[in-house]
């Protein structure tokens, strides 16, 4: 799901027309004028934009509102020595188990895996609980 490069044409019953440029789009002219030495009134000129447009695009790119794909979060992590071993309930079998335990806190949301993991399917949790 990539995002296109190309900017919307709509003309207007009055005769004027509206731009409406993709976020890509809007992210490069933003990162070009943050260049050092770059004039934000230039690079607003050469894209054929006002230049108050493009402080807003900064702000918004300042407040990761300019993303394109999915952010690259880091999670805190720890990690124990120990892992407590449970005894499965008096009169009742189970199989063998592999031991392990993953406790994931998001302040929001609190996982625990216990067992073996499927990467898939903890990757699959965590991006859930990011959005």
């Amino acid at each position: 799901m990539g995002t296109q490069n190309v900017e919307t044409v709509v003309h207007l019953k009055d005769g004027r027309t509206r731009r409406f440029r993709s976020k890509q789009e809007r992210r490069q002219i933003v990162e070009e004028s943050l260049k050092p030495g770059v004039s934000v009134s230039l690079v607003a000129r050469a894209h054929d934009v006002n230049r108050n447009q493009v402080f807003k695009w900064r702000k918004q790119y300042q407040q990761g509102k300019l993303e394109v794909g999915a952010p690259n979060t880091l999670l805190p992590v720890r990690i124990s020595d120990a892992v407590p071993v449970v005894a499965p309930p008096a009169g009742r079998k189970s199989r063998t188990r592999k031991t392990g335990i993953i406790d994931i806190d998001m302040g929001h949301a609190r996982v625990r895996i216990e067992g073996a993991a499927d990467p898939d399917c903890v990757r699959a949790t965590l991006e859930g609980l990011i959005r």
